[in-house]
């Protein structure tokens, strides 16, 4: 496809995008999540329209209740008249790359809303669980003039901190009994989340949750804003509506309080290191794979002729000289 033929069917989709066309919308999507240059150009035309929704991302390690969570915010928001956006990110298939959709089946009752859009993503085997594409969905969903978007992660525990490169707010989910999990959260979860909340609380030892949860607030650095810990009981509803109010005050700190500006320039900053990791590790495989240098290393290393380590670093300055060369060149 010719550069002016992507440009021309950018734009169109966008228009149609900003202007309410769910059909438009889903297009985007593809193209986004196929990284192609179409959904690239997509991407930088409607990031100025973008800024005006609620992002949340809900994490958390798998068996907490995150899908059932999540439907019950949603619930909840549609009740305050908002229109909602669902990215739930699935794991990848090893075989097919393609996610397995276990979201979409969990929210079947949500898809019949008008007011309610939901995609499953896959995770592509992100080490955060977050597909590097989630960001840009995100962005869509703000710009086609969503209230609120969730992003619902794979469940890969404390790996996951990834979505708060995403998210505005990041909501952390423990359950009942999960002592070790939340031990293990200290120098991961923990520090991005700015709502904790212990799902599953009509079971024996949620108040021993919360209390540990509590107990590592006690000696972390949070700056201005101290996450609460809250009780759900997703699949009743339960505790629902306070945390969608908690939500809604961590939103206002975010965008017009003291800090928000502060706040807005650290997230940013979040976005771009984040995104551009994913786009040299892209770039450093596809370049590494088709290079001869690999081969000799591989076979050295195989042999034990050469350490690991040191042969990736040889296989690096070999690409940034590659790189270098290019850039000079033009």
């Amino acid at each position: 496809m010719s550069n002016s033929t992507d440009l021309t069917r950018a734009e169109e989709l966008s228009e149609q995008l900003l202007s309410g066309d769910r059909r438009a919308l889903s297009r985007a999507i593809s193209l986004v999540e196929a990284d192609t240059p179409a959904g690239r150009l997509i991407s930088g035309l409607i990031y100025p329209h973008t800024g005006k929704a609620q992002i949340i991302g809900i994490t958390g390690s798998a068996g907490t209740g995150k899908s059932t969570l999540v439907g019950s915010i949603a619930r909840e928001e549609r009740k305050r008249d908002r229109s909602i956006g669902i990215i739930a990110v699935d794991p990848s298939s090893p075989f097919s790359h393609g996610a397995i959709l276990g979201d979409r089946i969990r929210m079947q009752d949500l898809t019949s809303d008008s007011g309610v859009f939901l995609r499953s993503m896959a995770s592509r085997g992100n080490l955060g669980g977050l597909s590097e594409t989630a960001t840009a969905v995100s962005d869509l969903l703000d710009a086609a003039n969503f209230d609120v978007v969730l992003i619902e992660t794979v469940g890969a525990g404390q790996d996951e901190v990834e979505v708060a490169n995403a998210a505005g707010t990041t909501v952390l989910v423990a359950n009942p009994g999960a002592g070790d999990d939340v031990q293990s959260m200290k120098a991961g979860l923990m520090e991005v989340a700015q709502i904790m909340v212990v799902n599953k609380a009509d079971l024996a030892g949620a108040d021993t949750a919360v209390a540990q949860l509590r107990s590592l607030l006690a000696i972390a650095n949070f700056g201005a804003w101290t996450p609460p810990i809250l009780k759900t009981v997703a699949s009743s509803g339960d505790g629902v509506s306070e945390l969608v109010d908690r939500m809604d005050e961590h939103q206002r700190f975010i965008t017009v309080s003291d800090h928000a500006n502060q706040e807005r320039i650290d997230h940013a900053q979040r976005q771009i290191l984040a995104l551009a990791r994913a786009v040299m590790h892209r770039q450093t495989l596809a370049e590494a794979t088709e290079s001869l240098l690999l081969d000799m290393l591989t076979k050295q290393v195989a042999v034990r002729a050469k350490d690991p380590r040191s042969a990736a670093i040889e296989l690096v300055d070999s690409l940034r000289s590659s790189w270098s060369g290019a850039q000079s060149s033009k």
